[in-house]
């Protein structure tokens, strides 16, 4: 991997991550359209670890509100009330919903890996995720701003499907959550403040396999610093400019958009 392909590609994870257009399709499908030759462990480390720039972005735009959570949930256990406020409720809805990715990464992670080698099967998850999103438009009732355990157990599951590239944590964790009644901006949020701890924990295990080995360190270490600076910077914008579209327009687009480039794709593929 070059730092030309390295800046690229993490402009494009950082452009893509939350929006509901699937980023880890994009890592996949750009590499094959542009003709460049990645060799497949570089391109899943890298693909993985470079969510850390994007996981800065989002640390960026949500840190009052992280600060908060975090400062309940501490209280809370402090005085033996784990659930006194919204805030601290919460920071524990998105530690349940992130049981179920963790438990399917742990056990699937070498059936999963062999996706990223698949730009049809990106293809295939990436027009799921243009359902999914039309599902969540037309069968979705805003009538909560926080989701209920059962909730959080839901888009938890939904977040585990999104392991697969193609499929879209943001459009899945969102569609899911306008299916049990959030809002679309309470959807986003809920499932950004949940890409946190799924982030840092795919990070830590791509991590164990770039820091024990030491020629794939050695091939990565400079593509991958340029390529988290990329992400974090678009990341940052996009994140921002999201949140405001979610109050005022609806999916359809992003819909839309992966429905079209999936067709397209197993067309080209």
């Amino acid at each position: 991997m070059t730092n030309y392909q390295a800046l690229i590609l993490g402009a494009v994870q950082g452009l893509t991550e939350y929006l509901p257009v699937s980023s880890s399709a994009h890592l996949v499908l750009l590499p094959k359209i542009m003709g460049w030759s990645i060799l497949p462990k570089d391109a899943f480390v890298f693909d993985v670890l470079v969510q850390l720039g994007t996981l800065v972005g989002v640390l960026a735009y949500f840190f009052a509100s992280i600060k908060a959570i975090v400062q309940s949930v501490l209280h809370g256990l402090a005085i033996r009330k784990p659930l006194y406020d919204e805030n601290a409720r919460l920071g524990w809805m998105v530690v349940l919903a992130t049981i179920p990715a963790v438990i399917f990464g742990v056990f699937f992670k070498s059936e999963i890996a062999l996706y990223f080698s698949s730009p049809l099967a990106s293809c295939y998850f990436l027009m799921l995720t243009g359902i999914l999103l039309l599902v969540g438009e037309y069968v979705a009732v805003a009538a909560k701003n926080y989701p209920s355990r059962t909730d959080a157990v839901i888009i938890g599951c939904a977040q585990s499907l999104a392991l697969f590239p193609g499929l879209s944590r943001s459009g899945t964790t969102i569609a899911a959550g306008m299916v049990c009644g959030l809002s679309r901006e309470n959807a986003a949020r809920f499932s950004f403040l949940m890409s946190i701890p799924v982030m840092c924990g795919a990070s830590l295990i791509a991590s164990l396999d770039l820091f024990g080995d030491a020629e794939l360190f050695s091939r990565l270490a400079l593509p991958l610093s340029l390529g988290f600076m990329s992400a974090a910077i678009t990341g940052y914008f996009v994140i921002k400019w999201f949140m405001a579209f979610l109050g005022r327009r609806c999916l359809h687009w992003f819909a839309a958009y992966c429905l079209a480039l999936g067709l397209l794709g197993t067309y080209y593929f």
